[in-house]
């Protein structure tokens, strides 16, 4: 089951979320309102892309914090595997776990994906800017895990 042909665009509503965090409490889209939100989806913890991701932000979040924005990592990982994953890397901010896949459905990014000549469903490494009135502001794709905080900061400044 795949809603991989699903659209959302700049400018539409961002869907809705209720997850559990890496300490297991429910967090939603609803808290977030009134302030930016980078809500950025990635496939697996503790892998090298999704590693670097990670520490990119962590060490750029004095800036992101500047900008009064927040940031949550979501992916099909465990609350126990985002727990570890947080710990060890000394992440400052929510790691949510989409353990149903309902929320990589909406946003869709679940999709056909490759590696090494094997073909399975995965989350694509996308991220969406959100503006403190819960719309879309920027949706980034094909993301490169080292330059992704810096660009999206350059993009709430330019946005302020």
């Amino acid at each position: 089951m795949t809603q991989e042909n699903k659209k959302i665009g700049v400018g539409d509503l961002a869907p809705a979320f209720s997850l559990p965090d890496q300490n297991g409490k429910v967090r939603t889209s609803e808290e977030y309102l009134g302030k930016w939100l980078l809500i950025y989806f990635y496939p697996k913890d503790n892998t090298p892309g999704c590693t670097t991701e990670a520490c990119v932000i962590r060490d750029a979040w004095g800036e992101f914090k500047k900008t009064g924005a927040e940031v949550v990592g979501v992916s099909t990982d465990s609350i126990e595997s985002h727990k570890k994953f947080g710990e060890k890397h000394s992440l400052p901010f929510t790691l949510l776990s989409d353990s149903d896949k309902k929320v990589v459905e909406e946003y869709g990014v679940w999709a056909m994906k490759s590696f090494m000549g094997k073909s399975f469903f995965g989350t694509r490494r996308t991220s969406f800017l959100i503006s403190p009135d819960g719309k879309i502001a920027k949706i980034y794709e094909n993301v490169k895990p080292a330059e992704h905080a810096g660009e999206v900061l350059r993009d709430i400044q330019s946005l302020l």
